[in-house]
């Protein structure tokens, strides 16, 4: 597996899946989920809610992932994944990254070989960038896949920051 980062809008990249930073709703919101719904058009959306009446009444659970059609993005898939809010009080670092190991499962069920991931749960549900990116690098570099081309695009100076320590701390 080849794990490379991106500086950049991820809705622009041209893979097989992108990741997409859900709510639990999978009704779009903002950020990384925002963007991907607006760019990719009401195609996305349609099979967003066509899962919610089939098989997630409640919404997608945190730490689970689950794909649509990429509607208008240059991607095949969008693998919707919803992060944890970060918490003070209580460790939810497992949660976040079955985030990444459940988007990756998601994509080998797909036959995806390059796979575009945004920084989950380093936006609006507050996680410390840098603690979000050593969990992202370590648990993508660690869970066997047969995924080939990974993508971090992080929007943020201070995200792709966070990520090249992270990768580098691996040795990558």
């Amino acid at each position: 597996m080849k794990i490379t980062l991106v500086r950049g809008d991820i809705t622009g990249q041209e893979v097989d899946a992108v990741v997409n930073a859900a709510n639990s709703s999978l009704l779009g919101g903002g950020g990384v989920d925002g963007a991907i719904h607006r760019r990719g058009g009401p195609e996305i959306l349609d099979a967003c809610r066509r899962l919610r009446a089939a098989h997630y009444g409640g919404g997608l659970p945190t730490g689970q992932a689950v794909a649509t059609p990429a509607g208008r993005l240059p991607a095949r898939w969008v693998i919707h994944t919803v992060g944890p809010v970060h918490s003070a009080a209580e460790d939810r670092s497992a949660l976040l990254a079955s985030c990444y190991r459940e988007s990756l499962r998601t994509a080998d069920e797909l036959g995806v070989s390059s796979i575009a991931f945004p920084a989950v749960s380093a936006g609006i549900y507050g996680w410390p960038v840098d603690d979000a990116a050593r969990i992202a690098v370590t648990t993508v570099a660690s869970t066997p896949t047969t995924v080939e081309d990974v993508r971090f695009v992080l929007f943020t100076e201070e995200a792709y920051t966070a990520f090249e320590q992270a990768l580098k701390a691996l040795g990558g």
